[in-house]
């Protein structure tokens, strides 16, 4: 932080928040809330003599509350810039008659109580979402005593108390009497790998921590005595190993098992710990000194606190896995970029890192970005969606669905027809199913091809044929993991390729059961797994419908199915393969033949109706353009 500080070409905003982001790649709009700046870091010394006057006295959040601090105070020692910070919420001296110590004692003159928050618009080709994790908070689940035992303390807890500029000043002591513990334990895995009370993912770094903390009690500490009490020890990395033995060496004693229960004997006041050993199949107990809790890291919350304003994620169009941690466009070929073109990932904000992770990742983010920045243009690949002009009814459902804000609602220049940022445009085919004019064309994803495909499918024995419509990223993915793996699995089926199942359009779906099709698949990403952020809950949507419309139409409803299959799913593509073919079985030729005479009546897949601009009035309510996409 000292080094980009330092920098003459790094500008370093602290004390400040992104208010909105807007634009596209290489032509990003930020607007920057910089908040009041009560002390002027240009003119302070960093004296002291101001936190020294000041009256109020609160928990320091630095120390994790086990310390204190004034209103005015230095954050922490490597502070950049160093200079001393104003806590706006906890100080008096914004009503004059109460307080306003500090500002008389300066000699710099650079205490201001009447400045005020300032707005920078920043043009920006690139951004780098970089907002870390944090603990997972025990209280909640209060089995380990963490808030009825002083002597029970979290592992950023400990790690302050053992600091040399912690609160003890590098003196490890136990909070209830401040003598130095000689029995200390570790739980691992608290609220990591535990679905039901926490997390269902490993944290990645506790193991390494823990073992670290012992490593310094050892050698700070050597008569101390050390357990830890875990279910796997994970020391995957260049030279954990060998640090995980050397601690073993150093008289550690390693438990495999979970307490059960953590009480305190009200005679001696030491923590008595009850475990099941597996590895010696015992129930054993154990007195402490201090019990230290490996808790789980977890996504930093984007939450405003109910402000008002969009959150990060919102901001960007950032998408999440299940675990809450964002998500990038491709885990091994971009593994920090975002979905949306330009903005790139550093850190634990895509998933739990040590500092040796972090940093690389963050050096490929600046070296994705300076590519970018670099090359002046950008290249994109040739399946954006296209405007056709005359038929559009300015009815705004695009612009409504699109997931990457490529489409606004008017054209700047002429006030007119929907703005399509080809720049921003993922090519997910969202807008293009959506339309209910025929107005948007998906670039060699075009309506003709796709039902040419089905023809080309269903010409001969359409009756041993299932249409599937697979998205490119995750279940077209999934069968070709299904291959790979020598996975056996019927070949009815039949896979026409979208960039997303938001592709899919209602008329592919009937224009497929009106030549003959026994059966439709629709397959597509899991809901935390679109790699077009939302875009699979319009298809959810739109095959609702369908099932609606066939229930009318006395079409059983089943002959159409909706599977989510992500690209490392080879084991369940196979599966719901066989599946279908069992139902494929089920499918008479008289039901078909039904079906293809019902909707030849009813011409369901015919292009939809054509209306110009001056019939737009009614059909913004008719079509559904306020409609938010279902809940995931």
């Amino acid at each position: 932080m000292m080094d980009a500080g330092r920098h003459p070409r790094i500008e370093l905003l602290v004390n400040s928040e992104v208010d909105d982001i807007t634009g596209f790649v290489g032509n990003y709009r930020a607007t920057v809330r910089r908040r009041a700046e009560y002390v002027d870091a240009g003119e302070c010394t960093s004296c002291g003599d101001c936190e020294d006057v000041c009256p109020v006295v609160v928990p320091d959040e630095y120390q994790q509350g086990l310390s204190s601090r004034r209103a005015i105070y230095l954050p922490f020692p490597q502070a950049v810039p160093s200079s001393y910070y104003l806590d706006a919420e906890n100080c008096l001296g914004f009503n004059p008659i109460a307080c306003g110590k500090c500002k008389e004692v300066c000699d710099k003159k650079c205490i201001d109580f009447d400045v005020r928050d300032t707005i920078l618009d920043l043009e920006v080709g690139s951004v780098i979402v970089a907002t870390g994790m944090e603990p997972w908070d025990p209280r909640p689940y209060d089995e380990y005593g963490y808030t009825r035992f002083d002597n029970v303390v979290t592992a950023m807890e400990f790690e302050r108390l053992i600091c040399a500029g912690g609160p003890s000043e590098g003196e490890l002591v136990r909070l209830s009497d401040r003598r130095v513990p000689e029995r200390v334990g570790f739980i691992q895995c608290v609220g990591s790998r535990s679905p039901n009370r926490g997390v269902p993912y490993c944290s990645n770094i506790c193991c390494m921590a823990t073992i670290k903390q012992t490593l310094q009690i050892a050698e700070h500490y050597p008569d101390s005595q050390q357990k830890v009490f875990y279910i796997d020890i994970r020391s995957f990395g260049k030279g954990f190993e060998d640090m995980y033995r050397r601690s073993r060496e150093e008289g550690v004693d390693y438990i495999r098992g979970l307490p059960g229960s953590v009480e305190r004997d009200p005679q001696t006041g030491e923590l008595v710990v009850e475990v099941e050993n597996t590895l010696s199949g015992r129930r054993e107990q154990h007195r402490l000194d201090m019990l230290v809790l490996a808790t789980a890291l977890v996504p930093r919350k984007f939450s405003r606190n109910g402000d008002g304003k969009r959150s990060i994620d919102e901001i960007l169009s950032l998408s999440h896995t299940s675990d809450g941690f964002v998500m990038e466009a491709h885990p091994k070929l971009k593994p920090v970029d975002a979905p949306t073109r330009g903005v790139y990932f550093a850190g634990c904000v895509e998933s739990p890192k040590d500092i040796k992770e972090s940093v690389t990742q963050a050096g490929a983010a600046a070296m994705r970005a300076g590519n970018l920045l670099g090359a002046g243009q950008v290249r994109i690949e040739a399946i954006t969606a296209e405007l056709v002009a005359d038929l559009c009814a300015e009815c705004k459902i695009c612009a409504a669905v699109c997931p990457f804000n490529a489409i606004v609602e008017a054209n700047k220049k002429t006030g007119l027809l929907p703005d399509f940022i080809e720049a921003a445009c993922a090519g997910c085919g969202t807008c293009a199913a959506e339309c209910p004019f025929d107005a948007i064309v998906m670039r060699h994803f075009e309506d003709a091809q796709i039902t040419a495909q089905i023809d080309g499918i269903l010409a001969d024995n359409p009756m041993e044929k299932i249409v599937a419509f697979a998205c490119n990223w995750c279940s077209y993915a999934g069968g070709d993991n299904a291959g790979t793996s020598r996975l056996q699995y019927p070949p009815a089926i039949r896979l026409i390729r979208t960039m997303c199942s938001g592709r899919v359009d209602q008329r592919f779906i009937w224009h497929a059961f009106e030549q003959g099709a026994p059966m439709v698949l629709v397959s597509g990403c899991h809901f935390s797994d679109c790699h077009y952020i939302d875009a699979v809950t319009w298809t959810q949507r739109r095959v609702e419908k369908v099932w609606t419309q066939m229930e009318k139409l006395g079409i059983r409803p089943e002959r159409l199915q909706l599977e989510w299959i992500s690209a490392a799913e080879g084991q369940k593509f196979a599966r719901v393969m066989r599946e279908l073919d069992e139902m494929l079985r089920s499918v008479t030729d008289e039901e078909v033949a039904e079906t293809v005479k019902i909707l030849g009546k009813k011409k369901l897949s015919e292009p939809k109706k054509v209306l110009g601009p001056a019939a737009a009035v009614n059909v913004a309510s008719d079509a559904g353009a306020t409609v938010s996409p279902p809940p995931a």
